[in-house]
């Protein structure tokens, strides 16, 4: 972002109150993208938790595979999926709430005994699935507001802020300057009219002394 700016005092004025305005936002910003840092690396921690659990219940979901074929899937239907939204360091991201599944009746005594636990194990499936998108989500909105503070904080720090510091001293140099030519020019012209002031004196004086 280029700084415009004049060379006059109101100019001055402006650019000063605008770099304070950074000078005390940037600390905040600063706090904002190390909290979204630690944020950050914990759910990238819990996402990564949560996919070696998926690999597991796939392998143990694998070693059953025979038995799996006897399994009716259509007895267990996920009905709905309820979530709420949590703020993180000030970002908004989905939370997994619960999973309601809906049932169909089924006879314990035609069916293989391992039916109830096969309900069960669907359902941890599905449950940590659910919860590894979710929490997929919740990294990809924490890693983006963490890369978007991370670029204003640099914007701050890098560019403005000096940019904003080298525009003050460019516009006090020159009103200083300016000053000090102001007032060379005044004693030039007080220097010119007591000479001027002197010589018609010294003239007085002659016509007098005539």
């Amino acid at each position: 972002m280029a700084i415009t700016y004049q060379f006059n005092k109101t100019s001055l004025q402006g650019l000063e109150k605008d770099l304070k305005m950074r000078q005390r936002t940037l600390p905040t910003l600063q706090s904002k993208e190390t909290a979204l840092r630690i944020e950050v690396k914990k759910a990238k921690k819990e996402l990564d938790d949560l996919n070696q659990e998926v690999e597991r219940r796939i392998r143990d979901y694998d070693q059953m595979i025979a038995l799996w074929g006897e399994f009716d899937t259509s007895l267990i239907h996920v009905d709905d999926v309820r979530m709420s939204v949590k703020k993180i360091a000030g970002v908004r991201v989905p939370v997994l709430d619960e999973v309601v599944y809906s049932t169909k009746e089924f006879s314990l005594f035609s069916s293989p005994k391992w039916f109830a636990d096969g309900f069960e194990q669907l359902k941890a499936i599905a449950d940590v699935g659910i919860r590894q998108e979710f929490v997929q989500r919740k990294v990809e909105l924490l890693e983006y507001a963490r890369k978007k503070t991370t670029q204003k904080v640099n914007l701050f720090e890098k560019v403005q802020i000096p940019g904003y510091q080298d525009a003050i001293r460019k516009i006090k140099r020159f009103m200083e300057d300016e000053e000090n030519l102001s007032k060379s020019s005044q004693k030039i012209v007080k220097g010119k009219r007591e000479k001027e002031a002197r010589e018609a004196e010294e003239l007085r004086r002659k016509e007098v002394t005539v």
